[in-house]
């Protein structure tokens, strides 16, 4: 679960509701479009709070940045139907956001599960998009481990998803004994953001971690210009295997030195840097 450092929204960016064809989704937005636009797509149980360090220095660097809750994530609403949060549907919605953004070609930007998202609208339709970063997420289903623990997450939400405060309390009730708290704000959001999580969301992009098929030679196949950035330690994809991905896509590969799998919460600046780095260079 990403951890936003902070709550607080820099002065020049904005929360509010982008309408699409496909609904309306709960967004944070800053900066100007003077070098191009962004749309940073959350992982699984996140929101668009934990791209909120980037908004800032992608902003100062010339960029038009949005983040954005997907369907059933936190603020934006959507449906008590599994079938709904297919990738594909994901997939679609990311699409309508792009074309309600009105901007010529986007940069996007998925993170964790939200990297398979954003893979899965490029391979549908790469024509709205400048370039693809995908941010600590592999090339198809999470590590062995990682699937373990989500498979008890998933099967613990099919029995109790109308009673999320009880799952929560068992997540956190794994927490290991000597992790440092979290503060009292950040702890009241993290709660907040998971029940007001669709848990049918959670369930059906639970699955799709587990069982997400390799699409890298398709993604490869498509001419655009690709990232794979990562912190040094990654516990749902490991290093080495990104490393392995960004190679068999022709991508540019970045690892955040003391970041894990959330370096846009954990070193935004050096994220954003990277970032504004990979666009500059292939818009030059």
């Amino acid at each position: 679960m990403s951890k936003p450092p902070h709550l607080a929204l820099p002065p020049a960016a904005r929360g509010y509701r982008l309408p699409t064809e496909r609904g309306d989704f709960a967004v944070h937005e800053a900066g100007e479009p003077l070098r191009g636009t962004v749309l940073l797509v959350p992982g699984y149980t996140g929101s668009k709070e934990d791209f909120i360090a980037l908004l800032e220095p992608l902003a100062e660097a010339g960029y038009r940045v949005l983040a954005v809750d997907g369907r059933g994530q936190y603020e934006t609403p959507g449906p008590r139907d599994e079938a709904a949060y297919a990738l594909e549907e994901l997939a679609l919605d990311v699409l309508a956001q792009v074309r309600a953004l009105g901007a010529d070609r986007v940069h996007l930007v998925g993170h964790s599960l939200g990297g398979l998202v954003s893979r899965a609208a490029v391979l549908r339709d790469a024509a709205p998009f400048a370039s693809l970063t995908l941010m600590s997420s592999g090339p198809a289903a999470i590590s062995e481990e990682q699937q373990g623990r989500t498979k008890l997450l998933v099967a613990a939400l099919e029995t109790l998803r109308e009673d999320m405060g009880s799952v929560w309390a068992a997540m956190r009730a794994q927490d290991p004994q000597d992790a440092v708290p979290d503060p009292p704000e950040l702890a009241q959001f993290l709660r907040e953001r998971w029940m007001a999580t669709v848990p049918e969301q959670l369930i059906a992009t639970g699955r799709a971690l587990i069982c997400e098929p390799d699409r890298v030679a398709e993604l490869a196949a498509v001419p655009l210009p690709k990232l794979v950035l990562s912190g040094a330690v990654d516990y749902a994809w490991p290093v080495p295997l990104m490393d392995d991905m960004a190679a068999r896509l022709g991508a540019e590969r970045v690892v955040v030195e003391g970041a894990e799998h959330s370096p846009n919460a954990e070193e935004p600046q050096v994220t954003a840097g990277a970032l504004v780095a990979f666009w500059a260079s292939r818009t030059a």
